[in-house]
């Protein structure tokens, strides 16, 4: 059994070796296209985010904090978080602001994403444009919290940090798109080389010969070149 997989190993290695410029080449060419979309062809996208708390509204000086009330309000996070992407707020954002966008290619940019366990909901935009970014998620936290007002009137939401300008980029991730066109590329690479492999079915060595007629070489015709 050992000596099987030994031979198939070598006879795997051999395969490499003979065509380990073609695995080359396509290993390249995928890396490098994938270098040149991700540095020069795709356009950066940068996500602006804000949070906000949801809580009781307060009443006299003090509130005592009730443990029932808490996970109450931790439950209703969610649905604070389908009040944000309702269509009744991104239309009321898209036409405060002069967005020439629809309401669905809008709800593709945005995401509302409560956070375990606790009463805080982060909401994020992401658009080509820095600043636009932080604007429109600032006035969209903004009617957010004017529209769950008319559902919840009790309800207390404070933002805790209001979006700001983002410096880089979320997208493209430029170095981990080029290592998964590496790997992709020598998949891709050893995958064709095993299959030229396959389809070729000429007799080059004893070896084939052995194989292909499973009897043993008696002799061998040497080449004779003309001096």
């Amino acid at each position: 059994m050992e000596q099987e997989m030994t031979i198939d190993l070598t006879e795997l290695f051999a395969i490499i070796k003979k065509r380990i410029w073609l695995i080359i080449a396509i290993t390249l060419a995928t890396t490098l296209i994938s270098a040149v979309l991700s540095f020069f062809v795709l356009k950066p996208v940068y996500e602006a985010k804000i949070s906000i708390i949801i809580g009781r509204a307060e009443i006299g000086e003090k509130v005592k904090t009730d443990y029932n009330e808490v996970l109450m309000y931790q439950k209703l996070v969610k649905t604070y978080a389908e009040i944000a992407k309702s269509k009744t707020v991104v239309e009321k954002t898209i036409n405060e602001l002069g967005k020439s966008v629809q309401a669905d290619d809008y709800l593709k940019n945005i995401t509302a994403i409560p956070q375990p366990d606790t009463q805080i909901l982060v909401l994020k935009y992401q658009s080509k444009d820095p600043v636009d970014a932080a604007t429109t998620i600032n006035t969209h936290a903004k009617n957010f919290i004017e529209e769950s007002k008319r559902f919840y009137p009790d309800g207390n939401i404070q933002i805790i940090d209001a979006a700001q300008v983002p410096e880089n980029p979320v997208k493209p991730k430029k170095m981990l798109n080029i290592a998964i066109a590496f790997v992709l590329g020598v998949m891709l690479s050893l995958g064709l080389v095993f299959i030229l492999e396959y389809m070729d079915t000429t007799v080059k060595t004893e070896d084939d010969v052995e194989k292909l007629l499973d009897l043993p070489v008696v002799g061998i015709i040497p080449n004779n070149k003309d001096e």
